[in-house]
């Protein structure tokens, strides 16, 4: 007979090949939650993705004065898109879900770097499954750069500051240049500030500087510069864009309005809503998780790690309470605190069984039971969310795929001019007008009115139970 007390569960083929197969599992899970938030839910364009194609669509790279707008790398990026696909959904999500793919990759490299493998597959797990990364994985908008800039800052500072490599050069490079375009972004240069202030403050960092060639350093600080001289140059002509990137109100905010907003953001459990983004933030078990990293943090606050996560929360917390609307920038911050806080929680268990392997196992069985239903739950909620929920759904649109194929004219009102201007430039198919003219013309719901000759003949709708009108096609009497 076998003696199992002898019995090594390391040499067990899954034992041995456990975290690839967690990595394979992410990996699936990240490509198949991109494709349903790209084409299921929540199925249209919110009027924030209608503002951010017409910024896109006003770049033109013969006119610097076109540059002096913020997140200019994502609207450069969605103007190539729309360019090729068109305004059509697709067209304008592409940007943000690539970059969600590539900043989800950088995520659980950057967890990897931080924690051990099986610290980073669960905390990826939960992360990419929140609703707060499949909206802004799927939203036509920069908010996805509130996680890609500072993933990638992050995670080129960790790799440098680790024992020379050959490609180390080519680190320091790619870090300035992510540095510098970051700053297109509002509230990028806090992650700066953080890890340049964690520099100062903590001496095994600054022994680490010390050893980095100078000449090299000064090259790749240069090029950053380079990349900047447009943005600079905006900011002189146009002060205001300097104030937006550091997230600074235009008028002074209402606080209590504010509080209010980022207590339904972060703790509204009993409650949960929104609008174009689904509110609480995280679900309870991840932020309890959440609250044992951070205590965790605290604890160990002499480490690197702490005093550059520290310091940026710091720089966070004064620019949301002014304005809430830049929440999306706590996410990766967050997502860390949940990794720490799970290490913490494995952590304590295996230092109670140091030396029983079945007891080590047996305390993995409730944590992946709470991640599962994280997952699960996560997942669930974002899909009747961003379909069903009344408050959610109506608003986003599908009108463009409503738009019939032999469609000449569509008429609009002046505050949908803009971005129907933009569709028609590219889909080349049909112009927009706010009058009518020809012998029919297709109409919007908010441009629908008696027009003097005309009969409406055909009315399009969507399957929305509320306002699904969204098409009228008028011919002449």
């Amino acid at each position: 007979m076998t003696n199992m007390g002898k019995y090594k569960i390391s040499e067990l083929f899954l034992y041995r090949w456990r975290y690839w197969f967690g990595y394979s599992v992410v990996a699936i899970g990240l490509i198949a939650i991109l494709v349903f938030a790209g084409l299921y839910a929540p199925g249209g364009i919110s009027a924030q993705e209608m503002q951010s194609v017409v910024k896109s669509s006003s770049i033109n790279f013969t006119d610097f004065n076109s540059f002096a707008i913020t997140n200019l790398p994502y609207h450069a990026l969605q103007q190539l898109s729309i360019t090729v696909f068109g305004v059509s959904i697709l067209g304008i999500k592409l940007p943000s879900i690539i970059l969600a793919f590539l900043s989800a990759i950088g995520m659980i490299l950057l967890l990897g770097n931080w924690f051990k493998p099986r610290i980073a597959v669960l905390a990826s797990l939960i992360a990419i499954t929140t609703g707060q990364f499949i909206f802004i994985a799927q939203d036509g908008t920069p908010a996805i750069l509130y996680l890609f800039w500072p993933m990638l800052l992050i995670l080129l500072a960790s790799i440098i500051s680790r024992k020379p490599t050959r490609f180390r050069m080519f680190f320091k490079i790619a870090f300035c240049i992510v540095a510098g375009l970051s700053l297109y972004t509002p509230l990028s240069i806090y992650v700066l500030i953080a890890l340049i202030s964690a520099i100062i403050l903590h001496p095994h960092l600054r022994f680490l500087i010390r050893q980095l060639s100078k000449p090299k350093i000064i090259f790749a600080l240069v090029i950053a510069l380079l990349l900047i001289v447009p943005l600079a140059i905006s900011i002189i002509k146009t002060p205001s864009l300097g104030l937006t990137l550091l997230g600074v109100p235009s008028q002074w905010p209402d606080f209590n309005a504010n509080f209010a907003a980022l207590g339904a953001e972060y703790l509204g459990f009993v409650k949960p809503g929104g609008t174009t983004i689904m509110t609480p933030f995280f679900e309870l078990g991840s932020m309890l998780i959440v609250a044992i990293g951070a205590y965790y943090m605290i604890r160990t606050r002499e480490t690197a790690k702490s005093y550059v996560i520290g310091l940026w929360i710091l720089c966070l917390i004064p620019v949301v309470i002014f304005n809430p609307n830049f929440t999306s920038i706590t996410y990766l911050p967050l997502v860390i605190l949940l990794a720490s806080g799970l290490n913490t929680l494995l952590g304590h268990w295996y230092r109670l069984f140091p030396r029983n392997p079945y007891a080590r196992i047996g305390g993995l069985i409730p944590v992946v039971i709470l991640v599962a239903v994280l997952v699960t739950s996560g997942i669930d909620r974002y899909a009747d969310g961003y379909r069903y929920d009344p408050r959610i759904a109506p608003n986003f649109s599908n009108d463009l795929q409503l738009i019939p194929k032999y469609t000449e004219t569509i008429v609009v009102t002046n505050n949908e001019n803009d971005f129907y201007q933009v569709a028609a430039k590219y889909n080349k198919t049909y112009s927009v007008s706010t009058t009518p003219a020809g012998d029919s013309f297709l109409a919007t719901r908010n441009a629908k009115q008696s027009y003097s000759g005309y009969r409406i003949e055909k009315v399009i709708t969507s399957q929305k139970s509320d306002q699904s009108d969204r098409f009228y096609l008028y011919t002449k009497r």
